[in-house]
């Protein structure tokens, strides 16, 4: 595992859970508004990683202070021997939340149907007919994305497991049209949260004609998103 980063305690990123977070490397999107260049920037990932080994000593010694492992990034489902380290998480008496940006639908399913994970959050960008802008990728990779995203919400929806569908609201980006398409895509989920936009200088992207939405505005998202997802909240406001 190319892990990039420990959060050694987090009392909000797994719901029920008092968890630590690890941090992958590298990411399918360059999502211009992402505030994690560390991770996904090619030229900015680190050059030494935490070995696997450090991390399971790390974690030994959390047995009485954490219940949970968030496992986010980055896209963890990059990882090439991610099943293995989180059936060593599991083995050890933790639950496991995985942060994912929807782009690796079967290995999703797989990983549903092993019963290793205990809860999924799932990040949608935008509607899925603008994935291409809100994702920051192009070319062929951008056709695939649409399909992609929708078997994913399919995939999630239809697993049994805890999860949440989560939206980052940056103007410039988004707009209601998307909230709606959004809506659409994810109509009846469990639980979708819309999160606001912070820029922090040091984005992917340059972050130009990005800007926070007011809670006014996020009032009013939410509002329509609760046509589609009646459980919908805000987040980070």
């Amino acid at each position: 595992m190319k892990i990039a980063g420990i959060q050694k305690l987090t009392l909000l990123d797994f719901p029920g859970e008092v968890a630590c977070t690890v941090f992958t490397a590298g990411c399918t999107l360059k999502c211009p508004f992402c505030h994690n260049p560390g991770l996904v920037i090619k030229e900015r990932l680190p050059r030494f990683y935490i070995n696997d080994d450090v991390f399971f000593v790390f974690l030994g010694k959390r047995k009485e202070k954490i219940s949970g492992v968030v496992i986010s990034g980055g896209e963890p489902l990059l990882q090439p021997d991610i099943v293995p380290f989180i059936k060593k998480v599991h083995e050890m008496g933790f639950k496991v939340k995985l942060d994912t940006n929807g782009t690796f639908p079967e290995k999703l399913k797989s990983l549903l149907k092993s019963g290793l994970v205990d809860y999924v959050a799932v990040d949608i960008k935008s509607a899925l007919q603008n994935y291409s802008h809100a994702s920051g990728i192009e070319g062929s990779e951008a056709f695939k994305l649409p399909e992609l995203i929708k078997k994913s919400v399919t995939v999630l929806m239809g697993s049994g497991i805890p999860y949440e569908f989560r939206t980052t609201v940056a103007c410039g980006l988004i707009d209601e049209a998307d909230i709606r398409g959004i809506g659409e895509l994810i109509r009846g989920a469990d639980a979708w949260y819309l999160q606001q936009f912070i820029n922090d200088g040091d984005l992917v992207g340059t972050g130009k004609g990005l800007s926070s939405p007011s809670k006014q505005q996020l009032e009013s998202y939410l509002c329509i998103a609760q046509e589609y997802v009646p459980n919908a909240k805000l987040r980070g406001v």
